[in-house]
Protein backbone atom coordinates (compact mmCIF):
# COMPACT_ATOMS: atom_id res chain seq x y z
CA UNK A 1 0.00 0.00 0.00
CA UNK A 2 1.62 3.32 -1.16
CA UNK A 3 0.57 6.73 0.55
CA UNK A 4 -1.30 7.88 -1.83
CA UNK A 5 -3.77 4.37 -1.11
CA UNK A 6 -4.10 5.31 2.66
CA UNK A 7 -7.35 6.41 3.50
CA UNK A 8 -7.98 10.37 5.06
CA UNK A 9 -10.30 11.15 7.16
CA UNK A 10 -11.20 14.79 8.44
CA UNK A 11 -12.24 14.60 12.65
CA UNK A 12 -12.87 16.92 15.02
CA UNK A 13 -11.62 17.81 18.57
CA UNK A 14 -11.38 20.40 20.76
CA UNK A 15 -9.05 21.84 22.66
CA UNK A 16 -8.65 20.67 26.07
CA UNK A 17 -9.46 22.14 29.24
CA UNK A 18 -7.01 21.08 31.74
CA UNK A 19 -8.60 19.25 34.90
CA UNK A 20 -8.36 18.28 38.33
CA UNK A 21 -10.65 16.40 40.90
CA UNK A 22 -12.17 18.43 44.11
CA UNK A 23 -8.79 17.15 45.50
CA UNK A 24 -6.18 19.24 43.52
CA UNK A 25 -3.01 16.88 45.19
CA UNK A 26 -1.04 13.97 43.60
CA UNK A 27 1.45 11.91 45.55
CA UNK A 28 4.87 11.65 44.01
CA UNK A 29 6.79 8.55 44.26
CA UNK A 30 8.18 9.68 48.16
CA UNK A 31 4.70 10.45 49.21
CA UNK A 32 4.91 14.32 49.03
CA UNK A 33 1.48 15.47 47.41
CA UNK A 34 1.94 18.14 44.43
CA UNK A 35 -0.12 20.17 42.15
CA UNK A 36 0.07 18.91 38.62
CA UNK A 37 0.62 21.59 36.29
CA UNK A 38 1.09 21.15 32.47
CA UNK A 39 -1.01 17.33 32.38
CA UNK A 40 -3.58 18.02 29.48
CA UNK A 41 -4.79 21.53 28.20
CA UNK A 42 -2.85 24.41 26.66
CA UNK A 43 0.91 24.39 27.76
CA UNK A 44 2.70 27.37 26.84
CA UNK A 45 6.59 27.68 26.94
CA UNK A 46 7.81 23.71 26.50
CA UNK A 47 8.50 22.73 22.91
CA UNK A 48 9.92 20.05 20.71
CA UNK A 49 13.50 19.55 21.66
CA UNK A 50 13.52 20.60 25.28
CA UNK A 51 14.78 18.57 27.88
CA UNK A 52 11.87 16.28 29.35
CA UNK A 53 12.97 17.32 32.81
CA UNK A 54 13.80 20.67 32.30
CA UNK A 55 9.92 22.27 32.78
CA UNK A 56 8.50 21.50 36.57
CA UNK A 57 5.42 20.34 35.69
CA UNK A 58 3.83 16.63 35.47
CA UNK A 59 3.45 15.04 31.38
CA UNK A 60 4.13 18.28 30.23
CA UNK A 61 3.61 17.94 26.15
CA UNK A 62 5.04 20.45 23.92
CA UNK A 63 1.37 22.12 22.70
CA UNK A 64 -2.05 21.41 23.43
CA UNK A 65 -3.90 18.30 24.07
CA UNK A 66 -7.38 17.96 21.75
CA UNK A 67 -10.04 15.56 22.86
CA UNK A 68 -14.04 14.89 21.72
CA UNK A 69 -17.03 15.04 24.33
CA UNK A 70 -18.66 12.12 23.03
CA UNK A 71 -16.37 9.24 24.39
CA UNK A 72 -16.68 6.69 21.17
CA UNK A 73 -15.71 9.82 18.81
CA UNK A 74 -12.98 10.85 21.20
CA UNK A 75 -11.34 7.25 21.13
CA UNK A 76 -11.71 7.68 17.54
CA UNK A 77 -9.55 10.70 17.02
CA UNK A 78 -7.16 8.86 19.58
CA UNK A 79 -6.98 5.99 17.17
CA UNK A 80 -7.12 7.48 13.68
CA UNK A 81 -5.11 10.65 14.36
CA UNK A 82 -1.43 10.19 13.59
CA UNK A 83 2.03 12.21 14.19
CA UNK A 84 2.24 14.33 10.84
CA UNK A 85 -1.21 14.92 10.78
CA UNK A 86 -2.80 18.32 9.36
CA UNK A 87 -4.41 19.94 12.42
CA UNK A 88 -6.46 23.22 11.47
CA UNK A 89 -8.15 25.59 14.16
CA UNK A 90 -11.46 26.33 13.13
CA UNK A 91 -13.18 28.27 15.96
CA UNK A 92 -11.79 31.08 17.94
CA UNK A 93 -9.08 34.14 18.22
CA UNK A 94 -6.68 31.29 16.33
CA UNK A 95 -8.79 30.14 13.61
CA UNK A 96 -7.66 29.45 10.25
CA UNK A 97 -4.31 28.35 11.99
CA UNK A 98 -2.41 25.06 11.81
CA UNK A 99 -0.91 22.90 13.94
CA UNK A 100 0.52 19.09 13.49
CA UNK A 101 -0.45 16.24 15.75
CA UNK A 102 3.27 14.73 17.32
CA UNK A 103 1.40 11.70 19.66
CA UNK A 104 -1.36 10.54 22.24
CA UNK A 105 -1.36 10.45 25.50
CA UNK A 106 -3.73 8.29 26.98
CA UNK A 107 -6.08 8.71 29.73
CA UNK A 108 -9.50 9.99 27.95
CA UNK A 109 -7.90 9.43 24.45
CA UNK A 110 -6.38 12.69 24.24
CA UNK A 111 -4.11 13.72 21.15
CA UNK A 112 -1.15 16.24 21.19
CA UNK A 113 -0.44 18.87 18.43
CA UNK A 114 2.44 21.49 18.34
CA UNK A 115 1.54 24.67 17.52
CA UNK A 116 4.07 27.42 17.04
CA UNK A 117 3.92 29.53 20.33
CA UNK A 118 2.27 32.78 19.26
CA UNK A 119 -0.78 30.90 17.85
CA UNK A 120 -0.96 28.88 21.45
CA UNK A 121 -0.84 31.87 22.86
CA UNK A 122 -4.28 32.52 21.41
CA UNK A 123 -5.87 29.20 21.31
CA UNK A 124 -8.36 28.36 24.40
CA UNK A 125 -10.20 25.41 25.76
CA UNK A 126 -13.08 24.23 23.73
CA UNK A 127 -11.86 26.29 20.34
CA UNK A 128 -12.42 23.48 17.90
CA UNK A 129 -9.68 21.75 15.57
CA UNK A 130 -9.91 19.61 12.36
CA UNK A 131 -7.32 16.45 11.94
CA UNK A 132 -6.87 14.78 8.79
CA UNK A 133 -6.14 11.41 9.84
CA UNK A 134 -4.17 9.33 8.01
CA UNK A 135 -1.25 6.78 8.49
CA UNK A 136 -2.63 3.66 10.32
CA UNK A 137 -3.13 0.59 8.07
CA UNK A 138 0.35 1.94 6.63
CA UNK A 139 2.16 -0.78 4.69
CA UNK A 140 5.00 -2.78 6.08
CA UNK A 141 7.76 -1.31 5.34
CA UNK A 142 10.00 -4.49 5.23
CA UNK A 143 8.23 -7.80 6.09
CA UNK A 144 7.75 -8.49 9.74
CA UNK A 145 7.44 -4.43 10.96
CA UNK A 146 4.54 -2.70 11.49
CA UNK A 147 3.95 0.71 11.62
CA UNK A 148 1.99 2.26 14.46
CA UNK A 149 0.44 6.29 14.68
CA UNK A 150 2.85 8.03 11.77
CA UNK A 151 1.42 9.67 9.51
CA UNK A 152 4.18 8.30 6.06
CA UNK A 153 5.10 12.43 4.85
CA UNK A 154 6.44 12.45 8.40
CA UNK A 155 8.06 9.22 8.78
CA UNK A 156 10.08 10.17 5.11
CA UNK A 157 11.53 13.39 7.34
CA UNK A 158 12.98 11.25 10.24
CA UNK A 159 16.33 9.36 10.39
CA UNK A 160 14.31 5.99 9.49
CA UNK A 161 15.54 3.60 6.62
CA UNK A 162 14.60 0.61 4.96
CA UNK A 163 17.76 -1.98 3.43
CA UNK A 164 18.05 -5.31 2.99
CA UNK A 165 14.73 -6.55 4.32
CA UNK A 166 15.89 -4.31 7.57
CA UNK A 167 14.23 -0.78 8.90
CA UNK A 168 16.57 1.11 11.26
CA UNK A 169 16.27 4.20 12.93
CA UNK A 170 18.47 6.23 14.53
CA UNK A 171 17.74 6.65 18.36
CA UNK A 172 18.09 8.94 21.50
CA UNK A 173 18.92 5.82 23.50
CA UNK A 174 17.75 2.14 23.51
CA UNK A 175 16.00 1.03 26.67
CA UNK A 176 14.62 -2.04 28.83
CA UNK A 177 10.92 -2.88 28.79
CA UNK A 178 11.18 -3.20 32.04
CA UNK A 179 11.50 0.52 32.80
CA UNK A 180 8.05 1.01 31.07
CA UNK A 181 5.41 1.73 33.53
CA UNK A 182 1.80 3.06 32.40
CA UNK A 183 0.56 2.10 29.03
CA UNK A 184 1.83 -1.53 29.37
CA UNK A 185 -1.56 -3.26 28.39
CA UNK A 186 -3.12 -0.71 26.73
CA UNK A 187 -3.93 -0.18 22.69
CA UNK A 188 -0.82 1.22 21.37
CA UNK A 189 -3.20 2.72 18.57
CA UNK A 190 -4.71 5.14 21.50
CA UNK A 191 -1.93 5.25 24.41
CA UNK A 192 1.60 6.40 24.75
CA UNK A 193 4.15 4.38 27.17
CA UNK A 194 5.54 6.07 30.22
CA UNK A 195 9.26 5.76 30.83
CA UNK A 196 9.90 5.46 34.33
CA UNK A 197 12.41 7.38 34.22
CA UNK A 198 13.85 10.09 36.43
CA UNK A 199 16.68 12.99 35.56
CA UNK A 200 18.76 11.46 38.69
CA UNK A 201 18.50 7.55 36.93
CA UNK A 202 18.47 8.12 32.81
CA UNK A 203 22.03 8.31 33.01
CA UNK A 204 22.33 4.78 33.98
CA UNK A 205 20.43 3.98 30.64
CA UNK A 206 22.18 6.22 28.27
CA UNK A 207 19.14 8.54 28.53
CA UNK A 208 20.71 11.57 30.48
CA UNK A 209 19.94 14.01 27.44
CA UNK A 210 16.42 12.70 26.40
CA UNK A 211 14.46 15.43 24.42
CA UNK A 212 11.00 16.17 23.63
CA UNK A 213 10.87 14.94 19.95
CA UNK A 214 13.64 12.68 20.15
CA UNK A 215 13.31 8.34 19.04
CA UNK A 216 13.93 5.96 21.09
CA UNK A 217 13.86 2.13 20.73
CA UNK A 218 12.68 -0.17 23.30
CA UNK A 219 13.94 -3.79 23.71
CA UNK A 220 11.54 -6.94 24.06
CA UNK A 221 8.33 -5.46 23.51
CA UNK A 222 5.95 -6.03 21.18
CA UNK A 223 3.57 -2.88 20.25
CA UNK A 224 1.31 -4.04 17.41
CA UNK A 225 -1.77 -4.47 19.35
CA UNK A 226 -1.66 -3.91 23.12
CA UNK A 227 1.34 -3.23 24.33
CA UNK A 228 3.43 -6.40 26.37
CA UNK A 229 6.60 -7.96 26.73
CA UNK A 230 8.46 -10.21 23.64
CA UNK A 231 11.19 -11.62 23.98
CA UNK A 232 13.89 -10.41 20.82
CA UNK A 233 11.36 -8.07 19.49
CA UNK A 234 11.89 -4.04 19.16
CA UNK A 235 9.66 -0.77 19.57
CA UNK A 236 10.43 2.66 18.21
CA UNK A 237 8.50 5.64 18.95
CA UNK A 238 8.66 9.70 19.68
CA UNK A 239 8.83 11.22 22.76
CA UNK A 240 6.20 13.48 23.34
CA UNK A 241 5.70 14.76 26.92
CA UNK A 242 7.94 15.04 29.94
CA UNK A 243 8.91 13.38 32.98
CA UNK A 244 5.83 13.32 36.23
CA UNK A 245 6.84 12.76 39.91
CA UNK A 246 4.13 9.92 39.62
CA UNK A 247 5.42 6.47 40.22
CA UNK A 248 4.55 4.38 37.25
CA UNK A 249 4.92 7.62 35.03
CA UNK A 250 7.77 9.53 33.24
CA UNK A 251 8.78 10.83 29.84
CA UNK A 252 5.63 9.40 26.85
CA UNK A 253 6.33 7.35 24.20
CA UNK A 254 4.07 7.02 20.83
CA UNK A 255 4.98 4.23 19.32
CA UNK A 256 6.12 3.76 15.63
CA UNK A 257 7.11 1.21 14.62
CA UNK A 258 7.59 -2.71 15.86
CA UNK A 259 8.90 -5.86 14.98
CA UNK A 260 11.51 -8.49 15.60
CA UNK A 261 14.75 -7.71 16.18
CA UNK A 262 15.94 -9.55 12.76
CA UNK A 263 13.66 -6.80 11.20
CA UNK A 264 13.83 -3.92 13.23
CA UNK A 265 17.11 -2.45 13.90
CA UNK A 266 17.84 0.66 16.14
CA UNK A 267 21.46 2.91 15.81
CA UNK A 268 21.75 5.14 19.21
CA UNK A 269 23.75 8.29 19.44
CA UNK A 270 23.39 9.56 22.54
CA UNK A 271 25.33 12.79 22.02
CA UNK A 272 24.32 13.61 18.01
CA UNK A 273 20.61 12.50 17.54
CA UNK A 274 18.23 14.98 16.11
CA UNK A 275 14.82 13.70 16.43
CA UNK A 276 11.72 15.51 15.38
CA UNK A 277 11.16 19.31 15.12
CA UNK A 278 8.82 21.76 15.38
CA UNK A 279 9.89 22.70 11.69
CA UNK A 280 9.84 19.17 10.44
CA UNK A 281 6.29 18.23 11.75
CA UNK A 282 5.03 21.63 10.88
CA UNK A 283 6.18 21.06 7.47
CA UNK A 284 5.41 17.72 6.88
CA UNK A 285 1.75 18.40 8.09
CA UNK A 286 1.28 21.49 5.83
CA UNK A 287 1.80 19.39 2.55
CA UNK A 288 -1.29 17.77 3.60
CA UNK A 289 -3.10 21.13 2.14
Amino acid sequence: MTAGALVSVNLLATVEQASTGSDPYRVDADGAPYVPVGDGGIVLGVRLGDGVWDHLGDHAAPGACLVHADPAAGYALAAQACAGNLAEVRTGAAAGETGAVIGKRGEGGRVIVTFDQAVLGRLRPGDQVAVRGRGQGAADPVPGVTLRNIDPGLLARLPVEAAGGTLTAGVRAVLPSRIVGNGIGRPTPMWDLDLQLTAASADRHGAAGLRLGDLVAITDLDTRFNAGYRRGWLSVGLVVHGGSPQPGHGPGVTVIATGPAAALAATADPAGHRGLTEEIALEAARAQR
